[in-house]
């Protein structure tokens, strides 16, 4: 067989060349795009008949042969497309196709391979590769550049509010009835996008790999479960329907070969996120009910979906979460909202079945109040479709394939695109040899110099110059487009490009831009362009002239580009990601903590996990018991692998295992992992309570209180006898040398006897930290100004290890500053900090006016903060050395940043960044960026030069903020200082719904009672009730009693007063409480799950306080008494969850 007949025998199927996006491109070479946008969703959907046979037996179309059925033109229309495509691999062999089988069948799943090494020599890449054909393409006024979107998913919005203020304008969206809240399942995998075989399969920011090898052979799974005998020609015709349509479908593709997430799927599958028409304008994203309609018409696996449409729902689904974020899985996170949501619409991959019962999270967003309305309707025009191909023999599943083919990922590739058949992926041109893929970088230059095609051109180029000109972190990766070989001359040139965001503050600083400029398209994630460059003559650039003006002018008088589905954009792209702590314990703190643990041991591991649990708020009760296990599991690790470090891409081989014998143990240790193996039922969750505490938390136990009596006052923890180091976590321009001069020339210096001095850092030679210690020994009891920028946790640790020992305290001096939600200081902090170092003069440590590179260096400083955020800053310090100081720097009520000064500074992070990842800690002056760091200094310079004004007033004077640090430094040495609170919510540890009820009111009720009633005087002689009472509520449901959504019912009612009629005592010598009867809020009764409402004041050792739901039968049999309240007292409470 010869080379040319090999080659028909894998890629006849593409050729001869059906079609192309621009099928105008091959008439001549003057080249007009006919714009017209894609059919409506109605005539998408209906087009096609519905429906299929019902078949027992799968069978795949035969492949004809290649040595008999082959034309002698047809062969060469393949090797003059091909030119010289290198696909040859190890060592000469090149992939050769074969026939579809079952593992029990004739064929199996391995590839095989035959030796083309004498003929290798004719196979060139010429006609594609010509290293001149680029170069040789001169762009000038006759050069024109089309770009159109080929695979895309949603814009990346990142919320500027926090999640309850989202949560908050949620709530009262759907109250007000303007939108309806839609809550989906994350599924855990990764994006993968299919645009038909011509368009292209693509993962995130990437193509022709392994990734969207198995997503292709994913999909075309699907196809075979769902059309059984169908399949290869609903295959054919999906491909032909998106294609022709300019489609793109987004998809989550969950499978276990890809690397361990939380729980290795039970199967490999995908789950559709998006359908996008791509047209010749922005892509239009398919609502719900149509993404829904859409998938039932061509029987694609959809999604869990929820709507809540009313307030009740909605803040009984943000209640559920919080009862369940700690706990939940699968099972009871959706019965959860399977009963507080308005509609539920199951997915066709059922999670539990398909994944397991560790559940990622759920996303919730914002969507038009006609969504419920709407989906209905489709529900019932389109019925779930059925699975024709249920008990059929399918042929080797994706593991099998994978197994049977471990030499390279090249090979893997082969024999999954082989086994997904040529009806649905005729064409592999896309998984070609990946360096030949690439293309120069004068593609790019190329395509914003020459004139936009159409409008979606000159949008896309503006996008793409914007994000350049500012710096963005983002790559334009451009590549062959080898699926459009035969079209390419020398005056037609056709590409792929990929818009790769590096890291989120790139999508950030674009929506920045977009706000400021509204008709910028926006950015999306998984963005990747067709890109032709080619040439015109006057006519046809007439035409494509005046084609751009009239598509223009339908855009200008279309409907307005800032709403969607009647929404402003802010709330259009509302939306909040909720995950479970079942998932990040495995995923986040044992999967990506395994580098640390095995790189810096398990004292390391530990700083970094607590650190996560920190900055998730994870409650106190959750963080103690994960410690205790992840302790466990890095002794157990790190003894079975050695040095050997676990891979990340298999951890659950060892973790679960590890997990699944620590669930055994206990039911309290199977709520905290969720679900590990068959063994753990996930009903029994709710039935634990965390720590032993007592069913409802409100009375001391005995060993509480003597706990609490022994804890240290305040102003004990705070010694006086000791020495005080004042340390300065900020950045140079703080002022920090300017406050040390204050401070030591005040006036009765910090208020004590202790000496002060100031040791400045610019000014000591050798280590700076030692150079304190040993000041520390020489007069221990001193106080220390340490002016020193302090910025990160290796140096806080150094100044813990010297407080322990020698004696002394620490405190945190900081520039106060909103922050950002990853640094502690904000932009309008750095410039002011910038503007005074470029203001000094003969500095001592030569960091001023003259410093050529200074705008570097204080970048540097205020990036070694990044990542934290200003509370998780704070608290930190507060955590580490008990005590804060806020220096004041900005005025509250300035005006915000000028554009210009947030611009520079903005491009002067992304800029160093990129000097970074390139050269490490090298300085500015040296390596690939000194130029433009050279043009960024002389910038920055400029800009604050001209915004002088501005940056000198937003400060506050320097002389109140010197007298504020005095007066808090002075409370600190004097040990009258309060330790501000560092506990956060905790989301995850509700366990039930109450009205709680002021304290000082019942226990002058219960007094008065007592002076009243001799029983009562006589009951409560020996109880101790100032010491054993702390809290008092009325419980209206309980999570173990009643179940999470009954709690959850309540979350609409979250923080309101609520009036609680107090009708009479009842008390056995065992316990007591208050009959309670419950008042309404806005004419709606508050009614308490319990048959018997009531306060519980009082048990007795070893009593449950649960056990006052047994007083009234106790009063029936005679065992209790009853005290009536006559008349009845009425004490208003708020309504809250604990």
């Amino acid at each position: 067989m010869s080379v040319t007949q090999r080659l028909l025998c894998t890629l006849s199927h593409s050729l001869p060349y059906k079609s192309t996006p621009f099928p105008f491109l091959r008439a001549s070479p003057f080249y007009y795009f006919p714009f017209s946008r894609p059919p409506s969703f109605s005539t998408l959907i209906m087009s096609q008949n519905q429906g299929g046979d019902r078949a027992q037996k799968w069978k795949v179309e035969s492949k004809p042969n290649a040595g008999t059925s082959a034309s002698a033109s047809v062969a060469e229309a393949v090797t003059d497309r091909l030119g010289g495509l290198n696909i040859s691999e190890n060592n000469g062999q090149i992939w050769k196709p074969k026939s579809y089988g079952t593992v029990s069948g004739p064929a199996s799943a391995t590839a095989t391979a035959v030796d083309v090494q004498t003929e290798k020599s004719s196979v060139d890449l010429s006609k594609i590769l010509k290293p001149n054909l680029l170069e040789n393409f001169n762009v000038d006024n006759s050069t024109y550049s089309l770009a159109q979107i080929r695979a895309t998913f949603y814009p990346k919005f990142e919320n500027e509010k926090s999640d309850q203020e989202i949560r908050i304008r949620m709530i009262e969206m759907v109250s007000k009835g303007l939108a309806t809240l839609e809550v989906s399942l994350k599924h855990s995998g990764s994006l993968f996008m299919y645009a038909g075989n011509e368009g292209g399969a693509y993962a995130k920011n990437s193509f022709g790999n392994i990734y969207t090898a198995v997503g292709v052979f994913v999909l075309g799974r699907m196809f075979r479960e769902a059309w059984g005998t169908k399949a290869g020609e609903k295959q054919a015709q999906f491909n032909d329907f998106i294609e022709r349509n300019r489609m793109c479908i987004s998809m989550e593709l969950v499978t276990a070969v890809l690397g361990d997430h939380g729980q290795r799927p039970r199967e490999d599958y995908v789950v559709v996120t998006a359908v996008t028409e791509l047209g010749d304008g922005k892509p239009k994203f398919y609502s719900t009910p149509e993404v829904i309609a859409f998938c039932h018409k061509w029987r694609l696996p959809t999604n869990h979906v929820w709507l809540f449409s009313t307030r009740k729902s909605v803040t009984s689904f943000f209640a559920a979460y919080d009862v369940l974020c700690e706990e939940g899985t699968a099972t009871s996170v959706c019965r959860a909202l399977n009963e507080v949501a308005d509609i539920s619409v199951p997915g066709s991959k059922d999670h539990i079945k398909v994944q397991g019962e560790i559940l990622e999270g759920l996303v919730a967003r914002i969507v038009s109040q006609e969504s419920l309305k709407h989906l209905e309707e489709v529900l019932k025009d389109r019925p779930p479709p059925p699975a024709d191909g249920a008990g059929i023999d399918l042929g080797p599943s994706l593991r099998e394939i994978c197994a049977a083919n471990r030499s390279d990922e090249k090979q893997q590739i082969n024999a999954l695109l082989e086994n997904v058949g040529s009806s649905f992926c005729p064409d592999h041109s896309d998984w070609y040899d990946a360096h030949s893929r690439n293309a120069d970088r004068a593609v790019l230059s190329k395509f914003l110099q020459a004139h936009p095609a159409d409008y979606s051109t000159t949008k896309l180029q503006e996008m793409i110059r914007l994000m350049r000109e500012k710096r963005f972190p983002a790559a334009f990766k451009c590549y062959h487009n080898f699926h459009k070989a035969e079209s390419i001359s020398s005056d037609n040139l056709l590409y792929k490009m990929v818009i790769h965001v590096h890291s989120d503050s790139g999508f950030r600083r674009y929506q920045k831009e977009m706000r400021n400029k509204p008709g910028l398209w926006p950015l999306y994630r998984g963005f990747f362009l067709d890109i032709n460059l080619f040439k015109a003559n006057k006519e046809r650039a007439a035409e494509i002239a005046k084609s751009n003006n009239d598509l223009v002018g339908r855009v200008n008088n279309g409907s307005n580009n800032s709403t969607r589905d009647g929404l402003a954009d802010d709330d259009a792209n509302l939306m909040i990601k909720l995950k479970f702590l079942t998932y990040k314990l495995r995923t986040f703190l044992i999967r990506n903590g395994l580098s640390i643990l095995f790189k810096d041991g398990p004292a390391a591991y530990k700083a970094y996990y607590l650190r996560q649990m920190k900055i998730w708020g994870t409650s106190a009760g959750k963080q103690r018991a994960l410690s205790k296990m992840l302790d466990e599991w890095a002794v157990y690790i790190r003894r079975k692998c050695g040095n050997k470090q676990l891979s990340s891409a298999v951890y659950l081989s060892e973790a679960e295992p590890f997990l699944e014998q620590y669930a055994k143990r206990s039911l309290e240790n199977e709520s905290l992992i969720g679900s590990a193996g068959n063994l753990v039922r996930t009903e029994d969750f709710l039935a634990v309570i965390e720590g032993g505490r007592d069913e409802e938390g409100d009375l001391a136990t005995e060993q509480e209180a003597a706990a609490a009596s022994l804890s240290p006052s305040v102003k004990d923890t705070i010694q006086k006898d000791e020495g005080l180091i004042v340390f300065f976590p900020g950045i140079p321009g703080c002022a920090k040398s300017a406050l040390c001069r204050e401070l030591i020339n005040a006036p009765g210096g910090l208020g004590d006897d202790r000496p002060v001095q100031s040791l400045m850092g610019d000014l000591i030679k050798g280590r700076y930290w030692p150079k304190v210690a040993d000041e520390r020994r020489r007069k221990p009891y001193s106080i220390i100004l340490a002016d020193k920028n302090a910025p990160n946790e290796e140096v806080w640790k150094q100044i813990e290890k010297m407080c322990h020992s020698t004696r002394a305290s620490a405190v945190p001096v900081i520039p106060d500053s909103e922050g950002t939600y990853s640094n502690p200081f904000s932009l309008d902090a750095l410039a002011v900090f910038m503007f005074r170092v470029l203001q000094r003069v003969n500095h001592p440590g030569n960091l001023d006016k003259a410093s050529p590179n200074a705008g570097y260096v204080l970048l540097m400083f205020y990036l070694l903060y990044e990542g934290k955020s200003r509370k998780y800053f704070e608290d930190e310090l507060v955590e580490r050395f008990g005590s804060l100081v806020k220096m004041p720097l900005l005025k509250p009520d300035r005006s915000p940043l000028p554009d210009s000064l947030r611009s520079v500074l903005e491009e002067g992070i992304d800029l160093y960044n990129l000097h970074t990842k390139r050269h490490g800690r090298l300085e500015s002056t040296k390596g690939t960026y000194a130029q433009e760091w050279a043009k960024w200094e002389k910038k920055l310079r400029d800009t604050m030069s001209a915004n002088a004004e501005y940056l000198n007033s937003i400060q506050v004077p320097f002389e109140f903020a010197v007298q504020q640090v005095l007066e808090q430094l002075r409370k600190i040495a004097k040990g009258e200082y309060t330790i501000p609170s560092t506990e956060k919510r905790k989301l995850g540890t509700i366990v039930f719904a109450a009205v709680d009820l002021p304290l000082a009111e019942i226990s002058s009720l219960v007094d008065e009672l007592s002076g009243k009633k001799p029983e009562v005087k006589a009951f409560l002689e020996d109880k101790h009730m100032e010491t054993s009472l702390r809290k008092v509520h009325v419980t209206l449901a309980h999570k173990r009693s009643h179940g999470v959504t009954a709690v959850a019912s309540f979350g609409i009612y979250l923080h309101r007063e609520v009036p609680v009629e107090l009708t009479a005592l009842l008390f056995t010598d065992k316990i007591a409480a208050l009959e309670a009867r419950i008042g309404s809020i806005d004419d709606e009764k508050i009614v308490s799950k319990n048959q018997w409402p009531h306060v519980t004041i009082w048990t007795g050792e070893g009593v449950a306080p649960k056990e006052a739901n047994m007083l009234p039968q106790l009063l029936s049999e005679g065992k209790a008494t009853f005290v009536e309240i006559n008349p009845p007292i009425t004490i208003s409470g708020t309504l809250e969850f604990f």
